[in-house]
């Protein structure tokens, strides 16, 4: 006995087709909250969203004036609902002040704030160090815990946290840098296993070199991921959770990094 076969027709087909280019393009992501909006990888992410029917918007910056000249652009250009929000993740008293904040349901919570600050100033005045913590992780805290709520646990909503390769062992010149991104990847993993079997999903980006003003002059333009390129890559899978490496190459330098003796790694 042979099983039937039932082919569809061509116009069945077509309908089909039709269906799933439809559903392709419609949007997972139609909400964005970004802390650290001023940032070229916010900017990139926010655009690439906004082309893919995204349109609600909340920046949250310490520059607001950049955040409005790029606001008009996402309202004029895409018709976009946006707000914004003013914050100083180095201001202490603000972050001892908040114990929560008050934050609206997202599809995406995007964190790209940081800040390299003045490694040299900060060996020596701790000043500067606790402002490079404040802006990297500790400042980040309040934030990240109001929005990683039980209720919102149960929500299909996503949490992108920029981190740095830089956080995988530290550098002589940087290393308050590496030890605040350390320290965020550690809270971060914590989150993202309570969340492991949750429809929020959390998700860790250690980025390597990237164009943008934070590492202007810092490395060859080749080696540089353009920000639009780093939204490609994160949107074609934005489900994605745990910890990985951008570019994926990344982890294959950092294994090497890891593994050199001391005497090689103090003088990079």
């Amino acid at each position: 006995m042979t099983a039937k076969i039932n082919y569809l027709s061509r116009e069945d087909l077509s309908k089909k087709k039709t269906m799933i280019m439809k559903f392709s393009r419609s949007p997972l992501i139609k909400s964005v909250h970004v802390i650290g909006s001023s940032s070229e990888i916010a900017k990139a992410i926010c655009l690439s969203l906004a082309e893919r029917g995204c349109r609600r918007f909340h920046l949250v910056s310490r520059d607001i004036p950049r955040c409005n000249l790029f606001a008009s652009k996402l309202k004029e250009e895409f018709d976009s609902v946006v707000t914004m929000e003013e914050t100083d993740l180095l201001d202490d008293s603000e972050i001892k002040n908040k114990k929560s904040i008050n934050i609206d349901d997202f599809d995406l919570y995007l964190v790209t704030a940081g800040s390299l600050g003045d490694p040299i100033l900060a060996q020596n005045e701790s000043s500067e160090a606790l402002k490079i913590t404040a802006a990297n992780y500790t400042g980040l805290i309040t934030w990240i815990t109001s929005i990683v709520t039980e209720e919102r646990l149960q929500k299909s909503s996503r949490l992108w946290v920029f981190s740095s390769v830089a956080s995988d062992r530290a550098k002589p010149s940087n290393y308050h840098y590496c030890a605040a991104k350390a320290a965020l990847n550690i809270y971060c993993e914590g989150l993202y296993l309570r969340c492991y079997k949750k429809p929020f999903s959390v998700r860790i980006i250690k980025a390597g070199f990237l164009d943008t003003r934070m590492t202007e002059g810092k490395a060859p333009k080749l080696i540089c991921l353009s920000p639009l390129l780093v939204a490609k890559f994160l949107l074609r899978r934005p489900n994605r959770r745990g910890f990985e490496y951008l570019p994926w190459w990344w982890s294959i330098i950092m294994r090497i990094f890891k593994s050199l003796p001391p005497f090689i790694a103090s003088r990079l």
